[in-house]
């Protein structure tokens, strides 16, 4: 059980003590956040220097703040979706960064409100939809940049409009660029190869973190295809391109600001919202890994953490950034790398810092299609296909939201998709809670109605089927004894029935009903026959 502790325990407090493990997995954190990073700000078609600042904020601000030692924060594709929607309804992303902060706020209220079981309320059917309909969505947004496009949209304007389908194949083929092709193809052979047994077995190589190598992978084949061949080589656009900078004044003078004439935008409050959800939601069930993964054993505070990342998307949303969570991703490869204390995301967050004052030129090289390899097997790993099998093996009550959640998202948005898929999850438990309220048993024309649990307004047409059923001239008996709250609507339908049992020659008992014993509706009998010994039925829910 999770405790909203965050006592720290003997070495906790003395984080340099354990610095001969935080440095080198600090650095295995920055070459898997590097290109993660820019990778994301990609995806969210905003400037891929955001995506680097959220990166740096996560671990020089959110890290001292945490609840957790060994989770990692910065941009998370969990967020791309809600990024890019919101950027074409608000108009411009220095509008959405005034959303950024907002949700911050909100993130913070819900830390200070103890909000941190935030989670726990929502079924793992839905939460594992809402991560493959991630999953989809960068897929599809990354597909086209592999192939060497800058988006989908501008894949879609190499396609003549009036031609047949054949042609409009031909025309879309046409427009492939074959070296980014080739880098993005051997980028993903790459990722899927350094994640089998043999690979992690090596001393040395299996030790490299896999985006390490596609950067590498990248840099050196455009290098190779600007020494043969410079006409043949990536263009420009189709590169990272990070603003020259040589201190941190320069800096700050390419950071993006908040437009807070967005404030007058409605919109701009659900998007605030759908951000502070999503944000939460992610890092929650992210430190909640990293507990599970952590050799030490410790528990994190959910409500601390909250507040962390309240205070970083604040300042990240001040300074230009992308909206930041914990990633599990990035958590898992710090402690797997040996991690012990949060210093390691702080070491992480600093080489961050460091690569965009002085690695801009190298970074240059690195060919766009190698990042959207690393999103593609991102997006392959929140969607794959034993997720959907899972599903499947669980049942209807599973697989329904699950699928609903996927749906309702690709369709509309990540938050109305998420209560879209709680609403149907609702809906299967409330069809399960009905099958168990009541049951309806017979022998020689007597009757017998048991209430088995808690009965609510939901069991109110299963009452009146089963009341149908008892034959004029029947006796019938109604056991509340396992139940111990009746609605105010079942009691009216008992009421009636009661009422109208006399005529019919139907003679009632109820027997041991919940209540506080206040006279209430006494039984009938049929004309002429004894007088039928009953309990009272309570004229309000106890």
């Amino acid at each position: 059980m999770r405790t909203d502790s965050s006592a720290p325990r003997p070495g906790d407090l003395d984080i340099f003590r354990h610095l001969k493990n935080d440095l080198p997995a600090g650095t295995v954190v920055f070459l898997v956040a590097l290109p993660l990073c820019l990778g994301i700000a990609l995806a969210s078609g905003v400037p891929l220097l955001a995506g680097l600042v959220s990166g740096i904020v996560g671990g020089l601000v959110i890290a001292w703040l945490s609840g957790s030692q060994l989770s990692v924060s910065g941009p998370a594709a969990g967020l791309v979706v809600i990024v890019v929607d919101a950027i074409a309804a608000l108009g411009s992303f220095e509008a959405f960064l005034v959303a950024v902060v907002l949700a911050g706020v909100l993130q913070l209220l819900l830390g200070v409100l103890r909000a941190g079981n935030l989670g726990s309320c929502f079924p793992s059917s839905v939460i594992k939809g809402m991560l493959a309909a991630i999953g989809i969505t960068l897929i599809m947004k990354q597909l086209p940049v592999a192939f060497g496009f800058a988006s989908a949209k501008e894949a879609l304007t190499r396609v003549p409009q009036d031609v047949q389908a054949i042609d409009a194949w031909q025309a879309a083929l046409g427009a492939i660029t074959e070296d980014a092709l080739i880098v993005a193809l051997v980028s993903l052979v790459i990722l899927f190869v350094w994640e089998t047994a043999r690979i992690k077995r090596l001393p040395v190589l299996g030790k490299v973190p896999a985006p390490l190598i596609v950067v590498l992978w990248g840099v050196a084949y455009h290098a190779l295809m600007v020494t043969a061949d410079p006409a043949a080589a990536l263009a420009e656009h189709q590169r990272v391109t990070l603003p020259e900078v040589d201190s941190l004044g320069s800096l700050f003078g390419q950071l993006r600001s908040p437009d807070w004439s967005a404030l007058a935008k409605p919109e701009l409050y659900m998007t605030a919202v759908s951000l502070a959800i999503v944000a939460s939601l992610e890092t929650l069930l992210s430190v909640e890994a990293a507990d599970k993964l952590d050799p030490l054993k410790r528990v994190s505070s959910p409500n601390r953490e909250l507040q962390a990342q309240g205070v970083g998307n604040v300042v990240a949303g001040l300074l230009g950034g992308l909206p930041i969570t914990a990633v599990i991703v990035r958590s898992s490869a710090n402690i797997q790398a040996g991690a012990r204390t949060r210093l390691s995301s702080v070491v992480h967050g600093v080489l961050l810092l460091l690569s965009v004052l002085f690695l801009a030129q190298v970074l240059h090289w690195l060919p766009l299609a190698a990042l959207a390899a690393i999103l593609l097997q991102t997006g392959f790993k929140l969607a794959k296909p034993t997720l959907f099998v899972a599903a499947w093996k669980q049942g209807p009550a599973g697989w329904v939201p699950f699928v609903v959640t996927i749906a309702a998202i690709l369709a509309t948005d990540l938050l109305i998709g998420i209560f879209i898929g709680l609403i149907c999850s609702m809906l299967f438990v409330i069809n399960a809670n009905m099958r168990g309220a009541l049951s309806l048993t017979s022998h020689d024309g007597a009757y017998l109605l048991r209430l088995n649990k808690d009965v609510s307004f939901f069991s109110k047409s299963r009452l009146r089927r089963y009341l149908d059923q008892v034959e004029p001239g029947s006796e019938l008996v109604v056991d509340g004894s396992r139940c111990h709250f009746i609605d105010r609507d079942i009691l009216e339908v008992l009421d009636d029935f009661v009422a109208h049992a006399g005529p019919r020659g139907i003679k009632v008992e109820l027997r041991a009903m919940p209540g506080p014993g206040e006279p209430g509706v006494q039984a009938a009998a049929a004309p002429g026959s004894a007088p039928v010994s009953t309990a009272a039925l309570p004229s309000a829910a106890g």
